[in-house]
Order: C-alpha cells, then sequence, then structure tokens
C-alpha cells in the first residue's frame, strides 16, 4: 500500500532488505526453524547490507535510519514468517542502545563496532525466573568490590542467551526499588557465568536461555550510565523495542493474509474455489481490515515520534493492537487452510506458534493497558 511517509531512500532500502530476505532467509526458514539455530555468519550478511547498523552511531559503524526506515527493516524481515531468525538476528537492537547511550567511550569503542559489523553477538538480560516485567524489583546483585562488581543471580527467557558475546545485564547495586537498578555489560566469557538453553512454543531458530552468575567478577568500567540510573535507560529502551515489535507483529499479520489468499485461490472444495465461498471472502476481508489499521496507527506513530514526541500511551496501545491483529490472522490463516494449516512447514502454521511471545515479551497485554491508563491520567 501506497504511503506519504516513505522516500526514494526508504524504498530502496525495502528493495534490497526484499532480496536478502527472499535469498538468505525465506529458503531456509523451516529447516533452520526444526534445526532450533540458524548459522552464526548470517549476522556478518545482515550487517553487510547495513542491516545491523540501523540507527547507531556512525562512528562505531552504523547508519542514519528514522523511523520509517526501521518499520521497513522489521517488516521485510517478517516476510520469512519466521519470527525466531528475526528475533535473535535483532537481538542487539535492544541489548546494544544502552551502550551505545550510556557506556563509557573506551567500553562503546570495543564492543559496538565488533556488535553492528556481524562479528559479536549482543543481548539484553532483564528477566528473572522470579520477575518477568517488574523490572524495578529484580534481584540479581552486584557488589562493588574494589575495581570490580561480584555479580550473582539468574536471568531468564534471554533471547540470544546461548551465543552472546556480550550481555547488557540489569543489576541490583542498591536497595530496593528503581533507585537500585544498574546496568552492567558482562562478556559473554566471564567466569561464573553458565546458560541453560529453553525450549519453547515458537522461535524455534532463537537460541532463548536462562544465565546463571555465580560470583562473576565484573570490571566496575563496564557499568552502563550511572550506579542506580539503570532504571531510567532501561525505560528509555522500551519505546523503540514496542515500536519494533508492532510493525514485525503487524507484517506478519499480513504474511498470513498473502499466504491464505493464495491457498484460498488455489484449493477447490464443493466444485470452486475456496475463495469464491462467501465465508472464506469474508474472512479475508476482516484480515486485511485489522492489518490496514495496525499499519496506518503504527506509522502515525513513528510520524510522532519523528516530530520529537514520546507517545506511551498510543505506543502501549500500539503494540497490543498489533499482536491482537496478528493473532486473529494467524488463526483465520491456519482456519482458512484447514487440515493443511496445522502441519509444519507453512509460514501461517510457524507464526501461529509465535503469537504469545509477541503478546508477552517486551511488556504482557495486560501492563500494556496497566501502563496506558497511567498515562492517560486514569
Amino acid at each position: 500500500m501506497k504511503s506519504p511517509f516513505y522516500t526514494a531512500e526508504h524504498d530502496a532500502f525495502r528493495e534490497m532488505m526484499r532480496r536478502f530476505v527472499e535469498k538468505e532467509i525465506t529458503p531456509f526458514a523451516h529447516e533452520w526453524d526444526e534445526a532450533g539455530e540458524f548459522p552464526r555468519p548470517l549476522y556478518r550478511k545482515a550487517a553487510e547490507i547495513g542491516l545491523l547498523g540501523l540507527g547507531f552511531p556512525e562512528e562505531y559503524g552504523g547508519i542514519p535510519a528514522d523511523q520509517f526506515m526501521k518499520i521497513v527493516a522489521s517488516q521485510e524481515l517478517a516476510r520469512a514468517g519466521a519470527g525466531g531468525v528475526s528475533a535473535s538476528l535483532m537481538s542487539h537492537s535492544i541489548g546494544s542502545p544502552p551502550i551505545a547511550r550510556a557506556a563509557r567511550p573506551e567500553v562503546r569503542a570495543r564492543v559496538l563496532p565488533q556488535v553492528l559489523a556481524g562479528e559479536k553477538i549482543s543481548a539484553l538480560a532483564i528477566t528473572e525466573p522470579g520477575g518477568g516485567s517488574d523490572v524495578a524489583n529484580l534481584s540479581t546483585r552486584a557488589r562493588r568490590d574494589g575495581d570490580h562488581y561480584v555479580v550473582s543471580g539468574e536471568k531468564t527467557f534471554i533471547t540470544s542467551g546461548m551465543r552472546a558475546d556480550y550481555l547488557t545485564v540489569a543489576v541490583r547495586t542498591g536497595g530496593e526499588g528503581a533507585g537500585g537498578v544498574s546496568l552492567l555489560l558482562i562478556e559473554g566469557d566471564t567466569p561464573g557465568l553458565s546458560r541453560t538453553k529453553l525450549k519453547k512454543m515458537g522461535w524455534w531458530a532463537s537460541d532463548t536461555a536462562t544465565l546463571h552468575f555465580d560470583e562473576c567478577r565484573v570490571p566496575a568500567t563496564n557499568l552502563i550510565g550511572e550506579e542506580g540510573q539503570g532504571f531510567k535507560i532501561i525505560m528509555q529502551n522500551f519505546n523503540s523495542e514496542r515500536m519494533g515489535m508492532a510493525a514485525s507483529c503487524t507484517a506478519f499479520a499480513r504474511v498470513c493474509l498473502d499466504e491464505a489468499v493464495a491457498y484460498a485461490r488455489e484449493r477447490k472444495t464443493f466444485g470452486k474455489p475456496l475463495v469464491q465461498h462467501q465465508v472464506i471472502r469474508h474472512k479475508i476481508v476482516d484480515m486485511a481490515q485489522k492489518v490496514a489499521a495496525s499499519q496506518a496507527l503504527l506509522e502515525m506513530l513513528a510520524w510522532r515520534l519523528e516530530q520529537g514526541e514520546s507517545p506511551v500511551a498510543e505506543i502501549c496501545m500500539m503494540k497490543n493492537q498489533a499482536t491482537q491483529t496478528m493473532a486473529f490472522c494467524a488463526s483465520e490463516a491456519v482456519q482458512i487452510f484447514g487440515g493443511a494449516g496445522f502441519m509444519r512447514g507453512i509460514k501461517a502454521e510457524r507464526i501461529y506458534r509465535e503469537v504469545k511471545v509477541n503478546a508477552i515479551g517486551g511488556g504482557t497485554e495486560e501492563i500494556m493497558k496497566d501502563l496506558a491508563s497511567r498515562q492517560m491520567g486514569l
């Protein structure tokens, strides 16, 4: 669909992204999902087309990018219908912004060029076994010991957790509540760090782990920002993360729509193509309506962010809108496919398994509603 928000530069990047996805991801998506991982060289290939550097400082290998360039990247990646690949390939988009924003210059210069070149993998580690989105009450502790912090605790559901070379970890350096939270950069080969691979409903190609920190000694220079300022930095990350998720979910919904339409035109029942049955046409229109509405809201919010606004309530609602659209379209697509939709190998089946992780990750649907209501003064 034509949109007034995209320039010739956006369109050119879209074409490059589309060729990359069609060549490097789509043909292998099912194979990688079944294998539970994708080849590490994919990071370097993504870096070569500028995907990994989007929005990061040029001095470290980044590329200037507005909100719409990021939408293009997320939505073209989604065309492969492989959320697990997208999640791990782009885990640096939530793991590295705090480094770029608040780490010491020498740490930024050491870490970011490697990550943006696809040589190293970056991940964000906040969630703990005893609490999900309750960041202010996390319990992983880092005590100061001379020139180091000594870290003990656990993180779980960490995307790229098994392979990450750099972990941006939320720790408690002070007392209770948000004021006691700090961020540390912990390197993947730190003694005392161990990892346990997790099996999941969806995102099979994405490595997801529980991280165990047993008296890990981390240089104090790896502190990101000031002590006690971690909660603020984490919150700054959320708008971008939720916008990225909303863009992807809307695109996954469109993938389900496109795949369902193509199948309905080919499949014949009761002597005519499936698409000629009124009930199927109505399903398709309902799907298309929800996708168009979600995309319109997404682009308007992107425009507002470009104007310097911070529409937190609307972004929370957008995240819910997009995940609900994805859930609806994935369900309807599988229903249109019938028995074939229950078989592994088609995009709609894979996306159907990935619905819930999007509705939970980055803040659950319930938390999004509560945060939006508070922002609205309710």
